[in-house]
């Protein structure tokens, strides 16, 4: 055997999608467990080589119930909300975890994880909100915004403005008029990066609460997710972002309720259609921290050679 036979070490990875909608659809995410022994280069090799828009790797926490590193292709990112589902999901499946409370150790602290029958939500902290006016500061514009979309002002619903909302991570969260809109939108990938280089980002949520059809029953908005900075040129189900909307849904549009359906990827190239369950935390009627959650589900095995 030769030299670099006897070095190569095989990495298995689970692809699990997680907010899979009637078992099917939902955004796969690469879960790499027992990653203790890989260093931050090499984690990053393995999520090249998954390919996907992020891999988890999970290691011993002694503080929370685990420790989760999430990598895009490109780098390492704080949270990451289908990662996230889909490690839970797995984990729980594995019956390493229980139906109840527990948690993850991340890179800016820990998180709160809810177990339930199959379903995982993360906590996210209190919305906080930066409008369009703030964003020359930056040297960013929302006219700037909606050219990178190839949209207009008369394209927006009048009843909220886009704006960046921070629920732990950047995005900025544009309401558009209908479906229609939603569907034509094309996105110019080298502008979007640009500014979310400028304004720190994880990338743009657009949705409409315009819902029809069988299928949208119970839905209170349909999404899209672009987030260039990070290798994703469209993502089918963010639970990071789907927070922060349900916040706008909340505070900007006046739809008070507590607990809010996200729909996403119906409009993909290759539609992947995922559902996002976000659960407001109140305190006189103001927001004071939310969980977002899903159901995930084991897709294929891989074997990745380090």
């Amino acid at each position: 055997m030769s030299t670099s036979q006897e070095n190569t070490h095989t990495v298995p990875v689970q692809i699990v999608n997680a907010f899979v909608k009637n078992g099917q659809g939902g955004n796969p995410a690469g879960v790499v467990l027992d990653a203790d022994q890989y260093s931050d280069a090499q984690k990053l090799l393995i999520a090249q080589k998954v390919g996907l828009s992020e891999t988890a790797f999970v290691s011993k926490s002694e503080t929370c119930g685990i420790k989760l590193d999430f990598f895009t292709p490109t780098k390492r990112i704080a949270h990451c909300g289908h990662a996230t589902i889909a490690t839970f999901s797995y984990l729980a499946e594995l019956e390493r975890f229980g139906d109840g409370e527990t948690s993850k150790e991340t890179v800016d602290g820990p998180r709160k994880i809810i177990l339930d029958h199959g379903m995982a939500y993360m906590e996210q902290l209190a919305p906080t909100y930066t409008p369009a006016t703030s964003w020359p500061d930056h040297g960013v514009t929302l006219c700037d915004v909606l050219q990178s979309l190839a949209i207009t002002a008369d394209d927006l619903d009048d009843r909220a403005r886009p704006v960046l909302v921070n629920t732990g991570n950047n995005f900025i969260v544009i309401a558009v008029k209908d479906q229609a809109t939603l569907a034509n939108i094309t996105s110019d990938q080298d502008a979007i990066n640009a500014i979310s280089e400028k304004l720190d980002l994880i990338g743009y949520y657009i949705f409409t609460t315009k819902t029809g059809g069988a299928d949208d029953a119970g839905i209170d908005a349909t999404t899209r997710m672009f987030a260039p900075r990070y290798g994703i040129t469209e993502e089918a189900a963010t639970g990071m972002a789907a927070g922060p909307l349900a916040c706008v849904l909340h505070d900007l549009l006046d739809i008070k309720k507590d607990s809010f359906l996200i729909a996403q990827g119906e409009f993909m190239a290759e539609p992947s259609p995922s559902q996002i369950k976000v659960t407001l935390e109140l305190k006189d009627g103001r927001i004071t921290g939310l969980l977002a959650g899903g159901q995930g589900k084991v897709m294929k095995n891989l074997e990745i050679a380090l």
